[in-house]
């Protein structure tokens, strides 16, 4: 037991704490606030204190509870709100009947007394190696949560029936005593839960994105940085990831954001229908929420709560999208924290360990092969939005993030102005997975995939160059066949790269409908500067039906693909017409 001795912000500092490691969660003051040290200096204990420490006074009790901030790990999880030490937001709303969650207030993260139907899949004698799959219960309508073995050994018993997470469902013998076992596991935060291996890049996150999936491509497994000004759609695009990409569990971190922000979240969120099940959103997500008015000791923890809870459902074998919004403010919080300490600040005030602890987050994510005799793959994508000031990424948490992740998504206030959505700039952006999920889309979209893109990307580009020429002397003074570039590039941007998310057909575009998309303005591009070469004029094929057509690609249903099919063989015609009119 040791005593108060300073007071500085979220920042204390306690003597008498010989007992205490690093790391160790603590209870500070009378009303036992939760606290993590993370610093020892002989006798003296620095802690980051969780909750708000104003009238704390010197001498007041601080104890060691000598265990690590961890969080629970068990059925229950999805559908649930949390803040960024796992407590449940919604059942303190209803124990406190205050919209503010008063300090010291303790919570069980799950459920004690709720009981879940488990169903045994071993039996009494059968070998099991740790993170075998034991049993199984269905949690939600559409995820069922599997039950892992805790350690190598024998099964001496298992029962099926109905039990609370704390109950025993069985023993597993060493070899020398047996273990209790129960669906209830504890895991510590800040480390990394272990794997066979981790694997290489070789399959796609589908999103659904035109933009991202064609141009940008992210791996299942990759991590993925959207920075962008306020406006510019950071959250929409996250919002848009949870709901289409094709993985089994999202966990959604709001850190640090504006408390208007989050409220949209935490009520939006379970009005999302899940268009795989028909069933509600949430009933494969978890919500982690740390508002900017919340103690800013807390941010940090919620990056690695989040990332903890993904790693408990990549192990079960399912594919989780983690989003963090944003780690500017898990940064800054870092800051604060630093600037308590009195450490030397680093560049910008940012703590000189700040490249070191983005890399270690983002490094947990990754698609693997879990451990257990049976072969079993998870991932874990992590796409984290980042929030210069301003919207100037030379700043030191944009840098050091991309420096660490694969997939940059420029978010561009002046697209976002012009209502041209996702507002990601095609020429700012990149993706460092591209090569190696080339062969992917050669094999199960079309042989001619890259190609197209490639194409594609220089138009874009080429057309970025022309839009300096025409700025002075106007688009009619360019070439003809310059004039087509502008005007298939104009169809890339307007028909192809914009997106509308509240369209009930345009939000998703399957990968099959957006080859086929792209197909066909390559191919109307190709055909224009066919018919230039044959004396046609560029305002002639300008006044084409044809092109509003091509616009309303986006509209046609998934359903009706063979109606892309046959515009293809349309646009193949302007050029065959041409050739025989001369």
């Amino acid at each position: 037991m040791g005593k108060l001795y300073k007071i500085s912000g979220p920042v204390v500092v306690a003597n008498e704490m010989l007992d205490a490691k690093m790391y160790d969660v603590v209870k500070v003051g009378e009303e036992e606030l939760i606290g993590e040290i993370i610093k020892l200096e002989g006798d003296k204990a620095t802690i980051q204190v969780y909750e708000e420490t104003s009238g704390l006074k010197p001498g007041e009790p601080v104890s060691t509870t000598n265990e690590a901030l961890s969080v629970e790990l068990a059925p229950g999880l999805l559908r649930g709100i949390y803040d960024g030490i796992q407590r449940p937001l919604d059942i303190i709303l209803k124990k406190s009947n205050d919209a503010f969650i008063k300090r010291g207030t303790v919570v069980d993260p799950l459920d004690r007394s709720k009981k879940w139907e488990f169903k045994a899949c071993v039996r009494k004698g059968a070998k099991v190696k740790k993170g075998d799959i034991i049993g199984t219960v269905q949690e939600t309508d559409v995820i069922e949560h599997r039950i892992l073995a805790p350690i190598d050994g024998t099964v001496e018993e298992i029962h099926s029936g109905k039990f609370t997470i704390v109950d025993e469902i069985g023993t597993i013998s060493d070899g020398r005593k047996k273990h209790s076992v129960c669906m209830l596991q504890k895991w510590q935060v800040r480390k990394a839960r272990p794997y066979i291996e981790k694997l290489d890049p070789v399959i796609p996150l589908i999103t659904g994105q035109r933009i991202v999936d064609t141009f940008f491509p992210i791996s299942k497994g990759g991590t993925c940085c959207i920075p962008g000004p306020f406006g510019s759609g950071k959250t929409v695009t996250q919002h848009q990831f949870a709901k289409w990409s094709d993985t089994e569990i999202v966990v959604y971190i709001g850190c640090g954001e504006r408390g208007n922000e989050m409220t949209e979240v935490l009520t939006e969120f379970p009005k999302l229908v899940d268009p795989k099940s028909g069933k509600p959103l949430m009933e494969r997500t978890i919500l982690i929420a740390n508002t900017s008015n919340m103690p800013v000791a807390a941010r940090e923890a919620s990056i690695y709560t989040g990332i903890t809870l993904a790693e408990y459902f990549r192990d079960q074998g399912y594919g989780v999208a983690l989003m963090a919004d944003s780690t500017s403010r898990w940064a800054e919080a870092m800051r604060e924290i630093g600037g308590r300490l009195e450490e030397m600040p680093g560049e910008e005030g940012y703590p000189a360990y700040l490249a070191r602890r983005l890399a270690e987050f983002y490094e947990r994510s990754g698609r693997v092969k879990c451990l257990g005799s049976s072969e079993r793959f998870g991932s874990i994508t992590v796409i984290g939005a980042v929030s210069p000031p301003g919207g100037d990424i030379s700043e030191p948490v944009s840098q050091n993030t991309l420096r660490v992740t694969k997939v940059f998504l420029a978010l561009d206030a002046a697209l976002a102005k012009k209502r041209h959505f996702p507002s990601i700039n095609w020429l700012n952006s990149y993706s460092l997975y591209t090569r190696s999920l080339d062969s992917w889309f050669g094999a199960n979209v079309a042989k001619d995939f890259t190609s197209l893109r490639n194409e594609a990307m220089a138009m874009l580009q080429r057309e970025s160059e022309l839009q300096e020429v025409v700025q002075l002397v106007g688009p009619d003074a360019l070439p003809e066949k310059e004039q087509v570039v502008l005007m298939a590039s104009k169809m890339l941007r307007e028909d192809f790269l914009q997106q509308s998310a509240y369209s009930d057909v345009d939000s998703y575009t399957s990968l099959k409908k957006q080859y086929l998309m792209l197909k066909n303005i390559m191919k109307f591009y190709h055909s224009a500067v066919y018919s230039v070469d044959k004396g046609q004029q560029v305002k002639n094929l300008q006044a084409l039906p044809i092109i509003e057509r091509i616009a309303r690609m986006k509209e046609i249903p998934e359903a009706k693909l063979g109606d892309l099919d046959k515009l293809g063989a349309d646009i193949a015609a302007i050029g065959e017409g041409s050739a025989a009119t001369n």
